[in-house]
């Protein structure tokens, strides 16, 4: 597959998992589309011995936002991740070890490029809807973009149309803590001890700016961690600090460093304006779409003027579009976690869009 760096690659694996079943007129398919750190496994458990549900196990299924009763719900890993589709870690065929950072840089688009070809390979022509927030939102705006002719409806939540330079900045500072670990040799660390202290500082610099100080506040206060009052020395004293250190160390269970690398990379890159006079003209093939924006009050990563902005482009060319900028203290998380106003609003939406189709 010729990638937007000029560079090809191939042979690729894209893991992906299903829900619900796809109609005779193959009309009520969803691409659910991740961010950065998710995978395939939106939704349910894969067994006894692996009980974790989905990452968006909450939307997904029975009676739920995308009601599994009505519609075929597809979602893959996108390529450059670490979970089963090809990546960094995978093992590059010509040499027989781990890519590393052999493998090519790979970009939003890529990974767009890449699903393309899944719902070509399970017979779709069209979406009825593509979904996804934050990286997966990018994705969603990038499909409108390219395909615009194969989605019916978008669905962009807390995202962004471009990186701007502090979100470049926040993605660079993570990066450079992966470099910094002496057991990253370059990217090559798969037959030895993995960046694992790097990984997980860079994950708990990217955990701050998904959290708000607000639900900070909330959750953690200036409450110390187990011990009754200040320790005077540099171990752990506040929970926050606590919470931060157990999530980046468990982030390094699940996750690659040369993928978080990668990753990071396509996002920094992703400026859907690119090669166009302004916002408005890369969308003036998509006016046939229907969308439905979403951004958070307390969003601080892809604050409310990002959205603003894309809305602002769809109008300009006509384009049916409705904007949502919700109340919530969550911070960019919010559209993991308002589970009860994201389903009742995603759920009338798609009701419009599924009864405008026939």
């Amino acid at each position: 597959m010729p990638l937007d760096s000029g560079e090809k690659l191939g042979p690729i694996t894209l893991v992906y998992e299903t829900y619900g079943q796809l109609n005779n007129g193959r009309s009520n398919a969803i691409l659910i589309v991740h961010a950065l750190s998710g995978d395939a496994h939106a939704a349910g458990v894969h067994s006894l011995e692996n009980p974790d549900p989905g990452w968006w196990d909450s939307c997904i299924g029975p009676d739920k936002a995308f009601d599994t009763n009505n519609y075929f719900v597809i979602c893959s890993n996108v390529i450059g991740g670490c979970q089963g589709s090809t990546g960094p870690s995978s093992i590059n065929p010509r040499t027989g070890k781990p890519y590393g950072l052999s493998f090519p840089v790979v970009t939003i688009a890529d990974m767009v490029r890449a699903q393309r070809h899944l719902i070509d390979y399970l017979g779709i022509d069209k979406l009825l809807a593509v979904v996804g927030g934050s990286m997966g939102g990018m994705q969603v705006l990038q499909w409108t973009v390219s395909y615009p002719q194969r989605v019916r409806a978008a669905l962009p939540l807390a995202t962004t149309a471009r990186h701007s330079p502090m979100l470049i900045a926040f993605s660079e500072v993570g990066r450079q803590a992966i470099y910094a670990d002496s057991n990253w040799n370059g990217g090559d660390y798969y037959s030895g001890s993995h960046p694992k202290s790097g990984l997980a500082l860079a994950r708990m610099i990217g955990h701050i700016t998904y959290l708000s100080e607000i639900s900070m506040h909330h959750k953690f206060g200036r409450r110390l961690q187990d011990r009754e009052r200040f320790g005077y020395d540099f171990k752990t004293d506040f929970a926050i600090e606590s919470y931060l250190h157990y999530n980046g160390n468990r982030f390094t269970e699940r996750f690659d460093a040369n993928s978080y690398l990668y990753v990071t990379k396509a996002m920094d890159y992703f400026d859907l304006s690119q090669g166009h006079p302004n916002l408005a003209a890369a969308f003036a093939k998509s006016t046939d779409i229907t969308y439905l924006v979403v951004s958070f009050t307390s969003d601080w990563l892809y604050p409310t003027y990002h959205s603003k902005e894309m809305v602002s482009a769809l109008t300009a060319i006509g384009a049916d579009v409705t904007y949502c900028d919700l109340q919530s203290n969550w911070g960019h998380d919010a559209f993991l976690l308002e589970v009860e106003t994201m389903t009742g609003l995603m759920s009338d939406f798609l009701e419009r869009v599924e009864a405008e189709v026939r």
